[in-house]
């Protein structure tokens, strides 16, 4: 099979890379391991576990190439007021309305996400989907970069974008270098029906044990992301619903009253870890193929729509005739994309570093922090028109 591109993985960053294509004057095929069973709808009650807060800029970017539209209003949420607690008393309040913001952020399932930029790729019929097409190897030549799939079948195309996660099998057959630095923890995440209404408020915990957030859904519900060191996330997992219910509720200080599981939880890994280098000639890395950062932010999947945003707009935006896989052609990508990814990642780092360590020293110059910029309002209002990025 023969493709001016050929996207590995066609989840959320994938996808959408591929959608953001239209107009472009190539050939797309986007190879996805999964099986169409892996779109299947939630039944009635049901929750994806992966729940995602999308800035204005990415809601902009899913509405411009037509996926945002294809989700069910009912399934989505608005933040409109965040509120985060250090771990000695002092908080940070935004929000939207103080802020000129319509909402500070946008929560969406991924599972859904998925399906509404998949109907996008259909029913644009330019790009090749491919289900269940797993890599095996890929050979970068001159002219020209060969995937080999299981199964004995082969894709040849001018440009492989690696879409397909922090583990990258196109990284790690291009020999891209990634600097990993793991944390130590992981996110645990569950969703819960909450005893009293959030109001559209998202809620953030700094902790001894680790950084606890609460992210509103639709109706009395929420979506949470415990950032917490291995140990405790294990223990977390094995308790019974009543009893993580209850841990979650009390470390929260009850704030949305008694919890109810929806789902049982499930845990990730946590590391900061960038590529050296995000282009070679062929290939480009996009998404956490390209970079993880600490959740605590809520940006992971922010920026790897800004790298499928940014390198869709570099490829449509070359000259008539041009090798999509030139490496020149990619380093504006790159360079486009590079200021954005440092920036995220000293901030999402330092804040990480900076409240796991447990000197009073330390707890006493991170809570005064919360507590000026809490007072600074110009400050703050700016930060948090930064964060939802253009509305």
């Amino acid at each position: 099979m023969e493709a001016d591109i050929a996207v590995v993985g066609g989840g959320l960053v994938g996808a959408s890379f591929a959608a953001a294509l239209a107009g472009a004057p190539f050939s797309v095929a986007v190879l996805e391991g999964a099986g169409e069973d892996a779109l299947r709808a939630p039944g009635p009650g049901q929750w994806d576990a992966r729940i995602y807060a999308l800035s204005a800029a990415s809601k902009g970017f899913l509405e411009s190439i037509g996926a945002w539209q294809e989700l069910d209003p009912a399934r989505t949420a608005c933040i409109d007021r965040m509120r985060v607690f250090g771990d000695r008393g002092e908080r940070l309040e935004f929000s939207a309305h103080d802020s000129g913001l319509a909402h500070l952020a946008w929560m969406a399932e991924s599972g859904a996400l998925a399906r509404a930029l998949w109907k996008v790729l259909q029913r644009q019929g330019r790009a090749q989907l491919l289900r269940n097409a797993r890599p095996e190897a890929l050979l970068l030549a001159e002219q020209r970069a060969t995937l080999s799939l299981a199964g004995g079948d082969s894709v040849r195309a001018r440009l492989v974008v690696g879409a397909d996660g922090a583990r990258s099998f196109v990284r790690e057959q291009a020999g891209m270098a990634m600097d990993v630095k793991p944390y130590g923890q992981s996110g645990v995440v569950a969703n819960f029906d909450c005893e009293r209404p959030h109001g559209g408020t998202a809620w953030q915990w700094f902790r001894d044990d680790g950084v606890l957030a609460w992210l509103p859904l639709p109706g009395n519900r929420m979506s949470m992301v415990w950032s917490t060191g291995e140990a405790h996330a294990a223990e977390l997992l094995a308790l019974s619903a009543d009893d993580l219910c209850a841990r979650v509720a009390e470390a929260g200080g009850h704030a949305l009253g008694e919890l109810t599981l929806l789902a049982p939880p499930s845990a990730f890994p946590l590391a900061l870890s960038t590529v050296r280098h995000r282009v070679l000639q062929r290939v480009a890395l996009v998404g956490d193929a390209a970079q993880t950062i600490h959740p605590l932010a809520g940006h992971g999947v922010n920026l790897g729509f800004a790298d499928a945003a940014c390198l869709a707009e570099v490829l449509r935006a070359a000259r008539p005739g041009m090798d999509p896989g030139d490496h020149g052609l990619l380093r504006r990508y790159e360079r486009a994309r590079a200021e954005d990814i440092m920036l995220m990642r000293t901030a999402t780092h330092g804040l990480a570093t900076l409240f796991g360590l447990h000197s009073g020293l330390a707890a006493r110059a991170r809570n005064m922090g919360l507590g000026w910029v809490n007072r600074a309002t110009p400050l703050k209002n700016l930060l948090a028109r930064h964060a939802a990025g253009p509305q």
